[in-house]
């Protein structure tokens, strides 16, 4: 059939490539993203993430939250860290009973207001594992985000699991993500891993808000002199690198790490979620 741009109704529909009508069988890139919650609204989502496990990525998104809970944004957590989760144990949280509704599903608060919402929160017993395969945690994330009633948010923090695979890429393109942090440790090798992070959040067009270097060293309780337990750390090296304008660098503090194994991380001291919260404004 003879293709007539002023008639779209007469063109083949099997063949656009050579057509200049502007009709509705030209369909423009396919997008991912999910649609939240019908009582979902978020002013900005915020990745945490990490090239490598161990660098202390839970407790960083934690602080973030704290810090924007603290100075009077309503604020969520979404633990999309499936097999290894840590929100619920760092606010105290687990074993509380969800509430479902005919509209969807109410998320924990934490004792100052936080929204959360775990895999934990909905296994019988927390300890136990999740042994499920990439597709299945993938779908569990992108719920968490469709099916649990976030209410209004100006932030929606989303604590991911390390590395660039399955989970972070469906993060990525399944929400509104405004920006991420990445968490990182001083050794060497860590400048390669924040390069995958770092390039993963540039092939799918994601701001880097900030580097944050954790146990960057400790602090003397005698005379205040930093000790820098894994060498001097190189956070303002490899933010420049790649293009990362903001960085953090926290300590080692024995304090912050008794407060999280107590379910207590809202008591965090001041000086150290205000320097990660400087990364988002």
């Amino acid at each position: 059939m003879a293709q007539n741009p002023q008639n779209p109704e007469n063109c083949a529909p099997s063949d656009c490539s050579s057509c200049k009508a502007n009709c509705s069988s030209r369909k423009g890139p396919a997008s991912f993203l999910e649609q939240p919650n019908k009582g979902t609204h978020v002013k900005k989502v915020i990745g945490v993430v990490s090239g490598k496990g161990g660098v202390g990525k839970s407790m960083v998104t934690s602080l973030l939250a704290v810090a924007a809970n603290k100075s009077g944004k309503k604020v969520g957590i979404l633990d999309a860290d499936i097999t290894g989760p840590s929100i619920p144990r760092m606010f105290g949280i687990e074993g509380q009973e969800m509430l479902g509704t005919e509209n969807g599903l109410n998320p924990a608060l934490t004792a100052d207001g936080i929204k959360a919402m775990s895999i934990n929160l909905l296994l019988p017993n927390s300890e136990d594992p999740v042994i499920w395969r990439g597709p299945v945690i993938a779908g569990a994330v992108k719920q968490f985000w469709t099916d649990v009633i976030w209410g209004d948010l100006d932030y929606l923090f989303v604590d991911m699991p390390p590395g660039t695979g399955d989970v972070p890429l469906t993060v990525f393109q399944s929400l509104p993500v405004d920006g991420i942090v990445i968490v990182t440790s001083p050794q060497e090798l860590v400048s390669m891993i924040v390069g995958k992070a770092a390039k993963m959040a540039e092939t799918m067009n994601i701001p880097v808000l900030g580097l944050v270097e954790n146990m960057s060293y400790v602090e003397c309780p005698h005379c205040g002199e930093k000790i820098y337990l894994f060498g001097e750390g190189k956070a303002n090296e490899v933010a420049e690198k790649y293009g990362i304008e903001k960085t953090a660098s926290l300590p080692v503090i024995p304090k912050l790490a008794q407060l999280c194994d107590a379910g207590a991380v809202e008591a965090a001291p001041e000086e150290v979620y205000s320097q990660v919260y400087g990364l988002l404004g």
